[in-house]
């Protein structure tokens, strides 16, 4: 089975495998619906997460592939939330960052990657042992205010998703980086549309 998702194709003129397409195919689903806040975006997630696992293990991004395990559990916690969250148990509605979280975000930034990039270049053959920790972290937290819903989360991913473009492109995994400049885009989309709706929220409670 590993060996046909495996095997070697040219898709669109890119050498690819089977594997990669999938994993591009319902990762730019899982996203497009995240910004349409549609909760089956979270069970695309789910399914990119397992496949990615597989692709970044065999190209040795090993913080990559740790935090695929992080996307398929908060996929799960962020369906229920979307769905089941909030004081009423009807779901949660998009809103701004509390203010004091940015401190902690920035601790938990700052520590996590000289943490985890040391441990990767101590015990393991990982490549770019600190840019790949720095946004492992970064995606970590934006993942977690996506499932809240706060709408700065889609920051975090477009400065995510720009750095991943250029690092999946040297590693040449090009569908892959096509598949994060594809992310970029719908990252801007996410923040467009996301303060659109809590604007048409807000109005709605006056």
């Amino acid at each position: 089975m590993i060996d046909w998702l495996n095997q070697s194709i040219t898709f669109a003129g890119i050498a690819t495998t089977v594997l990669e397409i999938l994993g591009f195919v319902t990762g730019a689903i899982c996203v497009y619906l995240n910004t349409r806040q549609n909760v089956l975006g979270w069970f695309f997630g789910i399914i990119n997460a397992v496949l990615y696992v597989i692709v970044f293990w065999q190209v040795k991004l090993y913080a990559d592939m740790s935090l695929q395990g992080y996307y398929f559990f908060t996929s799960i916690y962020g369906w229920w939330m979307w769905l089941y969250g909030g004081k009423s148990h009807d779901g949660i509605s998009v809103s701004n960052t509390p203010s004091k979280l940015y401190g902690i975000f920035a601790i938990i930034f700052f520590a996590g990657t000289l943490l985890w990039g040391f441990l990767l270049g101590r015990f393991t053959n990982a490549s770019f042992t600190y840019v790949d920790s720095a946004l492992t972290i970064a995606s970590l937290i934006a993942q977690w205010m996506m499932v809240r819903k706060y709408l700065e989360n889609w920051i975090v991913w477009i400065v995510a998703d720009a750095c991943y473009t250029v690092m999946y492109f040297y590693k040449d995994l090009y569908l892959t980086a096509i598949l994060y400049a594809v992310f970029l885009a719908l990252a801007v989309l996410g923040y467009i549309q996301w303060k659109r709706d809590m604007k048409k929220l807000t109005s709605a409670n006056f």
